[in-house]
């Protein structure tokens, strides 16, 4: 009686050890918290038959050594749609250059989703001396609309 007891005890433990040790690997890394908040250093409204249909914009903030967020929202017709929509942002090795391809040093996961007002945010930080780049998307009526920011902030 007392055996089996001690190796049902020690079975869970085992199994509690393995199970908490799965968590751990399997954890997403923690990333900044972010907003769509702050300074606008970026805006771009994408359009459909000359009618807005998206926008995108990047927000910075001094914290974390800067963190720039990126949103791309609903425009026009789409607003309150739901529709295929993504954004992702990136701090770039870069630290000049505005205009052009960033070379990525830090991607940000994207958020993509069947939303009906915006996507995001997403941050990346560290940004306060690099250029950053962002990317919006939207699916609407079998057509995708992208805005890409190339380098800004720099």
């Amino acid at each position: 009686m007392i055996r089996r007891t001690l190796r049902r005890a020690g079975v869970l433990a085992v199994g509690l050890v393995t199970l908490a040790a799965s968590a751990l690997i399997t954890a997403a890394p923690a990333q900044a918290a972010t907003s769509c908040s702050g300074t606008v250093t970026y805006s771009k409204t994408v359009s459909r038959s000359g009618s807005p249909i998206a926008e995108l914009i990047i927000y910075y903030n001094s914290s974390n050594g800067g963190t720039n967020s990126a949103c791309f929202y609903h425009r026009g017709v789409s607003y309150g749609k739901s529709a295929l929509t993504g954004v992702q942002i990136a701090r770039c090795a870069q630290s000049s250059g505005e205009g052009r391809t960033c070379n990525f040093d830090a991607l940000s996961n994207p958020d993509e989703g069947i939303y009906s007002s915006y996507a995001g945010p997403v941050g990346v930080t560290g940004t306060a001396n690099n250029c950053v780049s962002a990317k919006g998307w939207l699916v609407w009526d079998k057509t995708v609309y992208t805005v890409d920011s190339l380098t800004r902030g720099c």
